[in-house]
C-alpha cells in the first residue's frame, strides 16, 4: 500500500506501508491492504503508522480528510 501525507506546506511522509490507523471524525479507524474505496473527515489526533519495516510512525494532525483507492491513502492534512 502506498501513502502519502501532504499539508499545505509541504509533503509529510511518501511510502509504502502495511497498515495506517486514523482518527475519523465519526471514530478511529484502520486500514489495511485491499481496504474498500473511502473518502473520510479527519479530526484532531495521531496518525499511526506501521511502515513495510514494521517500524510504528506517528504524526499529528489537526484535522484533514482521507481517500483510500486501489491500495493508495492519500491524506490531506490540517499540520
Amino acid at each position: 500500500m502506498f501513502l502519502e501525507i501532504i499539508t499545505p506546506d509541504k509533503k509529510v511522509y511518501s511510502g509504502d506501508v502495511d497498515a495506517v490507523k486514523l482518527p475519523g471524525a465519526e471514530g478511529s479507524f484502520g486500514v489495511l491492504k485491499n481496504h474498500a474505496p473511502i473518502i473520510a473527515t479527519l479530526k484532531k489526533g495521531t496518525v499511526k503508522i506501521t511502515n513495510a519495516k514494521k517500524e510504528v510512525e506517528n504524526f499529528e494532525i489537526n484535522g484533514g480528510v482521507v481517500e483510500v483507492l486501489n491500495n493508495k491513502i492519500i491524506i490531506l492534512a490540517e499540520a
